[in-house]
């Protein structure tokens, strides 16, 4: 749309074509990024189909993080 369009449009009409403008803009911003996070996903799936099943059976390597609660109690 050129300029000469825009300033003929009635004052209405061109603020429900940017409002439009704009929520598809923003519409599309945030399928980008739904699409990437999606993208992103896969890929880590992908390569987790790749490790050996032995590393997927494999107990934690972080278990020695993990305490048990001290004993608390009254004698």
């Amino acid at each position: 749309m050129s300029d000469n369009d825009f300033l003929q449009q009635k004052p209405g009409a061109a603020l429900r074509s940017w409002a439009l403008y704009q929520m598809m803009a923003g519409a599309g911003w945030a399928a980008l990024f739904v699409l990437s996070v999606a993208a992103l996903l896969f890929a880590v799936w992908g390569i987790g189909l790749l490790l050996p099943e032995d590393s997927k059976l494999a107990p934690d390597p972080n278990a020695f993080l993990i305490t048990a609660p001290a004993v608390t109690g009254i004698a």
